[in-house]
């Protein structure tokens, strides 16, 4: 539990974000006043400045936006994908897809969030939605 001071939660909204992914939680913000989510975390809406945000679980399910192949040498850990993932609750986050050949990763591709640990660490990755 944070304590909270004028409103706003002594860790920052990034902070809350990361901790959420370190208990196991996939959370965005939403605002109360005009009900837009966003993502990435801030202490003021962007839709409309308003500064009541709350927390909320998306529903996880997404399309790919745009993606791009990163090509490196087998030795350095082989390639690997960077791609932008439209959530149905209207915000773009940047991560990876998992679970796919690198050739049928095309725009469009409906995803669904998973949260995975690489090297300790909570990660929110994408996988095709068939295979969630």
């Amino acid at each position: 539990m944070h304590t909270e001071q004028f409103g706003v939660a002594a860790c920052g909204p990034q902070e809350q974000y990361f901790s959420g992914l370190a208990e196991g939680r996939f959370q965005i913000q939403r605002c109360e006043a005009c009900g837009d989510h966003q993502f990435y975390p801030r202490v003021l809406c962007v839709h409309c400045g308003g500064t009541a945000l709350q927390w909320v679980e998306p529903a996880g399910r997404g399309s790919v936006y745009s993606f791009s192949v990163v090509r490196r040498k087998p030795e350095a850990g082989g390639d690997y994908n960077v791609a932008l993932v439209d959530l149905e609750e209207g915000v773009r986050m940047m991560s990876r897809i998992d679970g796919i050949a690198l050739e049928q990763l095309h725009i469009g591709l409906p995803v669904m969030a998973r949260l995975v640990h690489t090297d300790g660490a909570p990660l929110l990755v994408f996988v095709p939605a068939e295979a969630a």
